[in-house]
């Protein structure tokens, strides 16, 4: 493109740069405008994306009809295919008359899509079949519409990272980048930054009537080095605080210090975070804190476990064996005598005797068998004893007995309060 052209095209838009990477833009812009492809325009918010569908639009052959931009990002997913396509009366609540939608209205004109990746998925789906074939169905109707309308699309979102994640169709992402325009970053354009000051100062100044706020030297040098990751439209901001609140109209780095923030380190491309994503990380982290803790607790269940089997071994071992009556060498041991034991679910286990002979003296006096009363002991009773010897071996020393029993001090306590033996 002749300079004489770019320069008029930046004056008509008043547009402010002489970088390379600004210029490659508004050539590109200018070449496919008069031809009839869907165009996405790449670029961090604030760059100033908005220019170039307006570019297109004027130097197009759709020039003489409707023009519309459309903030994506800022209609509510429950009525945006409404407000794109239109309905039809009593389609929902509210809806008390026919709406033709933008793609409707712009019939034969261009539509700007701006922060197009927050579409919700099936918004996507009509906005392809329109890009497809030009046609699309009103929420709540039944008849199919045409419609000839140019898309200029732009987001500041990562579009690859969004189609990885599920967020994005990537037919639609081929369908809207027919030709792609890549807008720079402010941090890259170099002495545009000192040009786009210069420009907010006077326009401060003749709007209130004060005077110009200027920049040294050494000022214009820290302006660009700083990152700018709100790009044009934080240094439009910061020139306006600075032309009402610095009360020195030339400004100096300490000067500047003061308005532009130090902490700003980011400057990747804004993504969408909302209900639905796939990018899981935090949660991700949870499930694994989880996983560790209950894996915790199991080990320290088996531990408490084996601790308890122990202890009622020893009780078993320990206690008194009651005497039996012998019975006589004529008699023998009842066929399926039951032998009762604590069982470690609670109940009690039967143990089958299988008969056996009793060797006793002739002059022995054969008395009636009586079968021994077992001790109607379960695994709470158990615990219970082993934990009140603990407390009494160890003086009533909570800890003590924790210690000698091998659990920890929080599973002695919670015994104890089961048991009732917290008073």
């Amino acid at each position: 493109m002749k300079t004489t052209e770019l320069q008029n095209i930046k004056q008509r838009y008043n547009i402010v740069g002489n970088c390379e990477a600004l210029n490659n833009a508004l050539d590109v812009a200018l070449k496919v405008s008069p031809i009839d492809l869907s165009v996405l325009i790449i670029g961090e918010s604030g760059v100033g994306k908005d220019i170039l569908p307006r570019i297109i639009h004027d130097n197009s052959p759709r020039r003489r009809e409707k023009y519309f931009a459309i903030n994506c990002g800022a209609i509510p997913e429950g009525t945006i295919d409404s407000e794109l396509f239109g309905h039809v009366k009593g389609s929902f609540t509210g809806a008390i008359n026919d709406s033709q939608g933008y793609f409707g209205v712009a019939n034969k004109g261009t539509l700007f899509l701006d922060e197009v990746g927050e579409l919700p998925m099936a918004t996507q789906a009509r906005l392809l079949r329109v890009l497809e074939n030009g046609e699309y169905i009103p929420v709540g109707g039944t008849e199919i519409r045409k419609t000839d309308v140019r898309i200029v699309a732009a987001t500041n979102v990562n579009i690859q990272k969004a189609i990885s994640e599920g967020r994005f169709r990537e037919d639609l992402y081929y369908r809207l980048n027919q030709v792609q325009i890549q807008m720079p970053a402010l941090r890259d354009r170099g002495e545009d930054i000192v040009l786009l000051f210069r420009l907010f100062a006077m326009q401060m100044a003749e709007k209130y009537r004060m005077d110009k706020v200027v920049l040294t030297d050494e000022a214009k040098q820290m302006l660009m080095r700083y990152k700018w990751p709100g790009n044009i439209r934080q240094l439009k901001s910061i020139t306006e605080q600075l032309s009402i609140l610095s009360a020195d109209r030339m400004i100096t780095p300490q000067i500047l210090s003061q308005f532009i923030p130090q902490d700003q380190e980011t400057t990747q491309l804004a993504t969408i975070h909302k209900e639905g994503d796939h990018s899981f990380e935090n949660e991700r982290e949870i499930l694994y804190k989880i996983l560790f803790e209950l894996r915790s607790n199991v080990n320290e269940m088996r531990h408490e476990m084996s601790t308890l089997k122990k202890q009622i071994e020893d009780v078993q071992g320990s206690a008194p064996v009651t005497p039996v009556t012998p019975l006589p060498s004529t008699q023998l041991a009842p066929a399926g005598y039951k032998v009762q034991q604590p069982a470690f679910n609670g109940q009690e286990a039967t143990f089958n005797v299988q008969r056996s002979t009793f060797n006793v003296s002739e002059d022995a006096e054969a008395e009636e068998y009586v079968e021994p009363e077992p001790e109607n002991l379960n695994v709470n009773d158990w615990s219970r004893q082993a934990l009140e010897k603990a407390l009494n071996r160890n003086g009533g020393n909570r800890k003590k007995a924790a210690q000698e029993m091998g659990i920890s001090d929080r599973t002695l306590y919670r015994r104890l309060k089961q048991y009732g033996l917290d008073k």
